[in-house]
């Protein structure tokens, strides 16, 4: 019984099987007869090896006798039969024996429960019409262990985001901007919401009637949104969005080849974070931001601690090794949520209790709510603190902070404003453009004048010269500038920071426009 329940928010079965269930299968002894073979001469008797069903060893993919054994007494049914109907019979005779094996995780594991998978479809001598032996156990192993047609999507190589729309209706964004729609779906609105439901399982969330609407993470940096019917259709069953954030880190050059920044504004941000003024990272989804962000913490010296808060799963892989041996200072923390509001841990509380690990730069992930007014207390008491936030522009990011912080306390916007931009001094905006490709459009600073007013000064930005439509495709001509120079009193704060004044002088020194296209 125990197994029976722990895999009912695993596989969650819509509804009961009009397919007679198959009964346990006796270990040890084979479940059928063997098929009638063909007459062999008297004069040269053909010697057949011992049958052992050990699923260990039944695998049609391993090579000698056990290959030989399965030849010789495996007969698929004639016909054959659907794969839902198969992958129902499957999933009732592995929840109520080795449901612990979908639990527990891990390669040995999985290792096992594919090794049971084939011994019972080689038992029952199970067979589907287009598929051979072993794309039958592949397959049924996929959809119980993995997730599907969307394995290969969620672990594959330049893919961004996977977008559900419906059950049969699921398209993919890649790096470069493509989106593709696939041919491939899943069988029926249940079957949809039964792989979605695997996918939060490794968060622990739970989609149900219960709760419809449920954001989790995959992996460390595969992040799910997911709506399901009764906020959806019926026939939808149920609509998500898979976030996959780059795995690989881009280099400087990365961003200035591919045209987002040129070299003159990622050595600005870097030598500013790294002598203590935060920045804020702005713009819409799919901008760039964290990718942008993530960058900035490479260049971060070793001897520099970083503590990290990232919302439910990482994104960040900043700590470093050499022969074995961590050589930089990173910690990197998690938000987690529950009901029991003793047992949650939000963005607020871990801003509270980084300040007692003492670190040189304080990473928000992002900023979406209360945690906003923490982050821009650390920010003014002396921590560099480094975070991105949903705006539209360099301005309107102040503005956004403000109604932010509004959720933590009950302060005038006036008084908020002038808190906000004196934490964070720089404003980073990025953009994704018509033509998928992203830029980063300005970086602004706030400066406080010496009665206390604020002034907006551009120091880069983007300017875009032409926009021209070419068989059917988005044409955006433009290139990046040298505005400004950074205000006096930002330029004495780097000093006050420790920046060498050869450095300083270097970053001031007027360079050639660089174009991008």
């Amino acid at each position: 019984m125990l197994g029976k329940k722990r895999s009912a928010s695993i596989f969650a079965p819509a509804a009961e099987s009009e397919t007679p269930m198959v009964q346990a299968v006796e270990e040890r002894r084979p479940s059928a007869q063997p098929p009638v073979m063909e007459t062999v001469p008297e004069s040269k008797p053909k010697v057949l090896p011992e049958y052992d069903d050990d699923p260990r060893r039944t695998l049609a993919s391993e090579s000698g006798a056990s290959a030989r054994t399965h030849n010789l007494f495996f007969t698929p049914e004639v016909g054959g039969r659907d794969f839902a109907s198969v992958l129902r019979d499957v999933q009732e005779y592995i929840s109520s024996e080795y449901s612990g094996l979908i639990i527990e995780g891990g390669d040995e594991a999985r290792d096992q429960l594919k090794r049971y998978i084939a011994k019972f479809v080689q038992d029952k001598r199970i067979a589907v019409a287009g598929m051979d032996t072993d794309e039958l156990i592949a397959a049924l192993y996929s959809e119980m262990a993995e997730y599907g047609f969307l394995t290969k999507y969620i672990y594959g190589e330049g893919i961004e985001e996977i977008n559900i729309n419906s059950w049969r209706d699921v398209e993919v964004q890649y790096s470069d901007g493509r989106s593709e729609k696939l041919s491939e779906h899943f069988d029926s609105p249940e079957h949809a919401i039964n792989v979605i439901r695997r996918m939060l399982h490794a968060s622990g969330m739970v989609l149900d009637n219960a709760s419809p609407t449920v954001t989790g993470h995959l992996t460390r940096n595969t992040r799910i949104a997911a709506v399901k019917t009764p906020v959806v259709d019926a026939d939808v069953g149920v609509a998500a969005s898979i976030r996959i954030v780059n795995r690989q880190t881009l280099t400087r050059e990365d961003f200035t080849e591919g045209g987002t920044a040129t070299p003159e504004m990622l050595d600005f941000l870097a030598a500013c974070l790294r002598y203590g003024i935060s920045i804020c990272v702005a713009g819409a989804t799919s901008s760039g931001k964290t990718t942008v962000a993530g960058w900035l913490l490479t260049t971060i010296p070793d001897n520099k601690r970083i503590f990290t808060i990232e919302n439910g799963s990482r994104e960040l892989q900043l700590v470093r090794e050499k022969d074995g041996k961590v050589v930089n200072s990173v910690v990197h923390t998690l938000t987690r949520d529950s009901e029991n509001e003793r047992q949650r841990v939000d963005q607020i509380a871990l801003v509270d209790i980084c300040l007692r690990f003492n670190p040189d730069i304080l990473v928000v992930g992002e900023m979406r709510g209360a945690e906003a007014n923490a982050a821009q207390e650390a920010a003014r008491i002396g921590f560099a603190v480094l975070t991105t936030i949903h705006s539209n522009s360099c301005e309107a990011t102040y503005r956004r902070m403000v109604s932010l912080c509004k959720r933590a306390v009950d302060m005038s916007d006036e008084t908020l404003m002038s808190y906000v931009t004196e934490a964070y001094p720089l404003v980073v905006f990025c953009k994704q453009l018509e033509n998928k490709q992203r830029r980063m459009m300005e970086i602004a600073e706030c400066e406080i004048l010496p009665d206390g007013a604020r002034r907006y000064n551009t120091l880069f930005r983007y300017r875009i010269t032409d926009n021209r439509l070419e068989d059917g495709k988005f044409i955006i001509d433009g290139h990046h500038e040298k505005v400004c120079e950074p205000s006096k009193s930002l330029q004495k704060r780097l000093i006050e920071n420790g920046m060498p004044t050869t450095q300083l002088e270097a970053l001031l020194q007027p360079k050639e426009t660089e174009v991008s296209a």
